[in-house]
């Protein structure tokens, strides 16, 4: 019998948020059910926005990338030496190159990583900021943690949105 739904158990105590000067830490505790959906996007799509639209009509509430493969004839990303107060180290990518790796969480302020290869076979990454043009193909597993919620909220620490990870059941209450 085939079935989409995978369980996924954990032997953890229930965890909260955990807070101490150098680190903070956002679990549900438990683990999650998983739910797998798998999708295709053609030439001439825009990954990251086809991504949140598919996101918006499932109503998925926890869902992040398990794998994709394809290609992209554009590209913009956030390089990793960008801070909070200095966010214009993007570069701006023209030109075909495969999708390497894609990475990330996809609620409505979706962070996503990707690698991708030129025709050389090298490499550059970074933070998605959009403009991922599918060129042949975009094949992306997305997966669900079904008895959990994804949110940002801003760290002060950090300067940035971060993720925040609920179960279902809890309320939208600030950490």
């Amino acid at each position: 019998m085939r079935s989409s739904t995978l369980l996924l158990c954990t032997c953890l105590p229930e965890v909260q948020p955990v807070r101490s000067l150098r680190h903070t830490m956002s679990s549900a505790g438990t683990g999650s059910s998983l739910r797998v959906h798998a999708v295709r996007f053609g030439p001439g799509q825009e990954l990251l926005g086809s991504l949140q639209a598919f996101v918006e009509e499932r109503r998925l509430r926890a869902p992040f990338i398990i794998t994709c493969v394809g290609s992209v004839t554009k590209a913009t990303l956030r390089l990793a030496n960008a801070t909070a107060t200095n966010t214009n180290e993007v570069m701006h990518l023209t030109g075909r190159f495969e999708i390497v790796s894609l990475v990330g969480t996809l609620n409505p302020e979706a962070h996503l990583h990707i690698s991708l290869a030129d025709g050389e076979g090298r490499t550059i990454g970074g933070h998605v900021l959009g403009d991922l043009e599918v060129f042949t193909t975009a094949e992306v597993v997305v997966g669900e943690a079904v008895d959990l919620q994804f949110t940002r909220e801003m760290d002060q620490q950090t300067g940035f949105p971060e993720l925040v990870v609920r179960g279902r059941s809890q309320k939208n209450e600030s950490a």
